[in-house]
Parts: structure tokens; C-alpha cells; sequence
């Protein structure tokens, strides 16, 4: 080894003795002729010392190095001296007497400081990521999200669950987002997918007879992206045999106090809050609200549809909703404050909002007179509204008003500092919906999956009146983002054609893309279900970062752009005819948006 010790790990221990380290200059500084360098690795930094009247050759070599040069050298550890004891830093208390430097490598100058407090673009971190990848916080953030798979393994384990590996090249499979294809040379025009999740294959694992299956598993998915969206992204995947959600839910609190305990050092107070979907909807707008604050929503339509405000009426007429919430204390809130909360929705898509501040005890407002005192008094009731709070209220179509009020809702929690950010709030929403509508191809579409089993008493539904069906499906919600989800699934063949053929599917489909399935349900299959959640989100909020990309060691951009290696890029000619794939239109070198066939 060129090291005998890491940098971060030198200290009073090793006092008097000579090591041998390797590692980053950090920073280097020259104060009246003696030379000091911090020396960084993935440890930390330690001081080094060069003297040019101890070894004049040595104290050289200091002289040419600049940041980011990679060195070894040796030398005697000693305590600073008085009045330089730094106790910010584990190596505060020594530095060391060089007696030999090596150069092993120099740098050309940087691009970026490598430091934690930069103000560099994104895309020219990802450029350069090896760097960026440098810095302290990128260190720790990778350590924990090593540290959180190891736990993760370790808690399962002792579960009794076997890690199992699942093909990478498998077949497209139905789960909300396009596949990536790769093209079979040996299968010309055949085409793998990239898997979506694992689906079916790990329940083609519990008909198997493992019982207890999971695997952290890398997913792909051809999607528009986000700050918590990556085309690649990693996945806790779990499936167990003859269990109810109370198990998965169980088993998954278990897991998850786990990981925080032993990670993070905090407790998380499982049992997690649950909600319905229904609820959630009701109460705060969205199927993945944050607990963390209060600020509940209330629907007023019966009250307000009788009011003299014909925008209200219609809108009530029509199916649609009036909603709102109770900003707490924010009456003294000016015009230009409230036009700007109106503007806020308007780019969610609302096509604007009503507001009413508590006066004297009244609801007031430049809509008050189309208001009739006794309407007012019971939208006051409905809101709990007291002096000086600002009632905000938007009438629109049920997801519309939802949408908008989700927004301003989270909006209004940071804008009033509701939310604490220390906080780690998980719970449970329950009882989806089995169906969603979709309005585009006037059909059902599958809200989960179309493996999630339905509630045994709606069954009576499936004909007729699949809207009404509730799925046995529950999602983990973290401070308002979708953590993961999962459901009971489906395990007889008849049940699971009838959902293919509910979401219009037809059987010839069925037998091409799920084909094995629905054979191997003939076999014994028994009740199974499971749970994936994403490992990137997780650490992602355990840090406190805002993107994924501060998660995952190479990520894309949202282009789905890989600026440190260029991809994706283009196949050489010979690539494409092995793989009987023809350009239609050669593009120009910066044009990405080449049609092959």
C-alpha cells in the first residue's frame, strides 16, 4: 500500500510516529516561507507542515504543487502549536512534519472549487462528475447510501428473505411509462425491454416457492423527467407469499425504523399515520399529502352553491367542486400578496381563485355582496375561520380544484414556515381506487398496476360498474413525496383476464405480453403480494437534497443526457447493420432527434 493511514483518521493516537499518506492537495497555502498543505482523501483533511530549513528539497517540491495534485508522502505526526488547534476537524489537534513528498499525479486547473459551498451550473457538475464527486458531501452522501443498502439486506435477512437477481433484458411489460428497447442481433426485428420493475417476475417467484423474495433492483422507465425522476433509478423490491397488507405494512415499518435507527440515529414513530385515498383527497387534494403541517382543505360546494356568484353556481351545476383552505393569521396580507397566491395557481392550471378575509368578526371581500350574511356564517363554521385569517377558494372541476389547492397548500407551508424540515413524517394511503378513468381513449386504465388484486366484496362491480371497485393497494408517503407502493395481487388466471380485459386489453394481447403468467396461475399459485419502494427517494430525503442526481453516482439530466460521456450517442453503421436496424434520415451531429427503424 502507498498509505499507511487515511488523512481523516490521523490524530493524538499516532503522535510521534511516521506515516505515510496519500491523497488530494486541498488547499495550499505559503505563510513567510513555510509551506502548508491540506491533504484530503475520502476521510477528511489533515495539515501538512513543510520547513525549508528541516529539508530544502522537500519544501521544492511543496512549492510547485497546486490544488487537486495527487500526492504520497511521509513524515512525523505532531501536535500544532499553541493557538492553531483546529476543533472543527477530527485532525485538528496535529499535522504532520513531511520528510518525503512524491508527485503522483498533477491537475491542469479546475473547471470548479472542490468544495462543498459552490455555485457551479448542474450540467457542468455532471460534466466534470469525477470531480464534483470529490467533495465532502458527495462523499457522505454515498457512504449513508451504501449504508442504507447494507441495512437494508440485513434487516430482510433476518426476516427470513432471500435476495434474488431478475433479468435486466426481459419483455415489455404495462407500468404507466414507455420502454427502453434493445434490439436482438441474433432475433432480427425482436426486441428486449428494459424492466420497468420486476413485476412479473417476482410473482412467477412466489409461484415458484420463495416465498420471501426481495432485491434491490435497478428499473428503467422512458418518462419525462424531474428533480425525483431519473430514466435509471434503484428500487427495494419485495413480495411475500400467503400474507394481507397488514403484513406488507408491518414488515415494511419494521424496515424502514430499521434503516432510520441505524443510519441516521432516529427514531420514526411507527406506527405510521394511515389514510384512505378518499381522505387524502378530501382533506388535502393529493393521494401523497405532507403530514408535516396542518392546513387541511374544505369543501364547501353544498354551502356556496346557493350563493348569488354565478362562477360558483355553474361550476357546482356542472359537477364541479368549491374548495378551499384557511390561511391561519394571513388577513393582514396585501392585494399585490394575495394577486400573486392567484397567479400561483393560475400556472397550475386553475383558472383562478376567490378570497375572503375575517373582519370584525365578518367574512369580507370585493365577492361579499354576492354572498348573503347566512351563507358567509355557515362558510365561516365550515373553516373554523377566526379574526384575521384569509379564506382562499377555487371552483373547478374535482381534479382540477385538487391540483391547484395541492400547490397552494405546500406553497403557503413554506411560504409560512409551517414545515418543520427536521421532521421525517411517513404514512400510509389505502383503499385506491381500482380504475382510473382516462379521458383521452374514454376507457379504464389500471391505477396501480393491473396485477393489484381488487377488494373480494367489490367483484360484484366488474361488469357493470368497475368505478366503484377498490383496489388492495397502499402507498408509503415521506413529507409529501411517493415513497414506494404495492398491493395484494392477483392470483388466479380468471380474475386476473377479467382485469386485462376491464383496461381493454383483449385476450390475443394477453396471451402475447403476459402469456406465461397467466399459464404458471394454473399451477398452484399461491396468495401473494408485495411492495417496491425507490432506495434514490429515500436517500434523497434522508439527506435533505433536491434531486435525485445528488443520489445517483452518474445520473442523466432532465434530457435524459449523460453530460460527463456524452450519451446517448450514435451506433456506427456497422452496429446498426448487425443489428438490422437502418437510419431513415442521417441527422446532423448535434441533432439527437434522428428516426431509425
Amino acid at each position: 500500500m502507498l498509505r499507511s493511514n487515511y488523512c481523516g483518521e490521523v490524530n493524538l493516537k499516532q503522535l510521534g510516529q511516521e506515516v505515510n499518506l496519500s491523497g488530494w492537495v486541498n488547499t495550499w497555502r505559503d505563510h513567510g516561507g513555510v509551506i502548508f498543505i491540506d491533504l484530503r482523501d475520502r476521510t477528511g483533511v489533515v495539515q501538512l507542515v513543510f520547513n525549508p530549513t528541516t529539508n530544502k528539497e522537500v519544501h521544492a517540491v511543496a512549492q510547485s504543487v497546486r490544488d487537486e495534485y495527487v500526492l504520497n508522502i511521509k513524515g512525523i505526526v505532531e501536535h500544532r502549536p499553541e493557538g492553531t488547534v483546529n476543533k472543527n476537524l477530527s485532525t485538528g489537534e496535529i499535522e504532520i512534519k513531511v520528510s518525503s513528498i512524491e508527485i503522483l499525479n498533477p491537475s491542469k486547473a479546475l473547471p470548479f472549487q472542490i468544495r462543498d459551498d459552490i455555485n457551479v451550473a448542474e450540467e457542468v457538475r455532471l460534466q466534470y462528475r469525477y470531480l464534483d464527486l470529490r467533495r465532502p458531501k458527495m462523499f457522505k452522501n454515498f457512504n449513508m447510501r451504501h449504508k442504507v443498502s447494507f441495512l437494508v439486506r440485513d434487516y430482510l435477512d433476518k426476516q427470513g428473505f432471500l435476495e434474488v437477481e431478475t433479468p435486466i433484458l426481459f419483455k415489455t411489460t404495462p407500468e404507466g411509462a414507455r420502454d427502453y428497447l434493445v434490439p436482438s442481433r441474433v432475433n432480427p426485428g425482436e426486441f428486449y425491454a428494459l424492466p420497468q420493475s420486476p413485476q412479473m417476475l417476482k410473482q412467477t417467484l412466489m409461484i415458484s416457492g420463495f416465498d420471501k423474495y426481495f432485491q434491490i433492483a435497478k428499473c428503467f422507465r422512458d418518462e419525462d423527467l424531474r428533480a425525483d425522476r431519473q430514466p435509471e433509478f434503484t428500487q427495494i423490491d419485495i413480495e411475500m407469499s400467503y400474507i394481507s397488507e397488514e403484513d406488507i405494512i408491518t414488515l415494511t415499518e419494521g424496515l424502514v425504523s430499521y434503516v432510520f435507527k441505524n443510519a441516521l440515529g432516529r427514531d420514526i414513530g411507527a406506527p405510521f399515520t394511515r389514510l384512505t385515498y378518499e381522505a387524502a383527497m378530501d382533506q388535502y387534494g393529493t393521494d401523497k399529502p405532507d403530514l408535516r403541517f396542518a392546513l387541511p382543505l374544505v369543501n364547501i360546494t353544498e354551502i356556496a352553491k346557493n350563493a348569488e356568484y354565478k362562477i360558483f353556481a355553474s361550476i357546482a351545476a356542472a359537477g364541479g367542486i368549491i374548495k378551499g383552505l384557511n390561511a391561519k393569521k394571513c388577513g393582514t396580507f396585501s392585494r399585490m400578496e394575495i394577486d400573486n397566491l392567484i397567479e400561483f395557481v393560475k400556472t397550475i392550471g386553475a383558472k383562478g381563485m376567490s378570497w375572503f378575509k375575517v373582519e370584525n368578526g365578518k367574512l369580507e371581500s370585493n365577492l361579499s355582496k354576492f354572498f348573503s350574511e347566512e351563507i358567509k356564517t355557515e362558510m365561516m363554521k365550515a373553516f373554523k375561520a377566526e379574526e384575521g385569517d384569509l379564506i382562499l377558494i377555487i371552483a373547478d372541476k374535482p381534479a382540477g380544484a385538487n391540483q391547484a389547492l395541492d400547490h397552494l397548500r405546500r406553497h403557503l407551508g413554506e411560504k409560512l414556515s409551517l414545515i418543520d424540515k427536521d421532521k421525517f413524517v411517513f404514512e400510509w394511503v389505502l383503499e385506491f381506487p381500482l380504475f382510473g378513468w382516462n379521458e383521452e381513449e374514454k376507457r379504464f386504465d389500471a391505477m396501480h398496476h393491473p396485477f393489484t388484486s381488487p377488494k373480494p366484496e367489490d367483484m360484484q362491480y366488474f361488469d357493470k360498474e368497475p368505478g366503484k371497485m377498490k383496489a388492495r393497494a397502499y402507498d408509503l408517503v415521506l413529507n409529501g413525496t411517493e415513497l414506494g407502493g404495492g398491493s395484494i395481487r392477483i392470483h388466479t388466471r380468471k380474475i386476473q383476464e377479467m382485469m386485462f380485459k376491464a383496461i381493454g386489453i383483449t385476450d390475443e394481447q394477453a396471451k402475447d405480453r403476459f402469456g406465461f403468467l397467466l399459464d404458471a396461475f394454473e399451477f398452484g399459485t399461491p396468495p401473494h403480494g408485495g411492495i417496491a419502494f425507490g432506495l434514490d427517494r429515500l436517500l434523497m430525503l434522508m439527506l435533505k437534497e433536491g434531486s435525485l442526481r445528488d443520489v445517483i453516482a452518474f445520473p442523466k439530466t432532465q434530457k435524459a443526457q449523460c453530460p460527463l460521456s456524452g450519451a446517448p450517442s450514435f451506433a456506427e453503421e456497422k452496429q446498426l447493420r448487425d443489428l438490422h436496424i437502418k437510419v431513415v434520415e442521417l441527422p446532423k451531429k448535434e441533432d439527437k432527434n434522428t428516426e431509425q427503424v
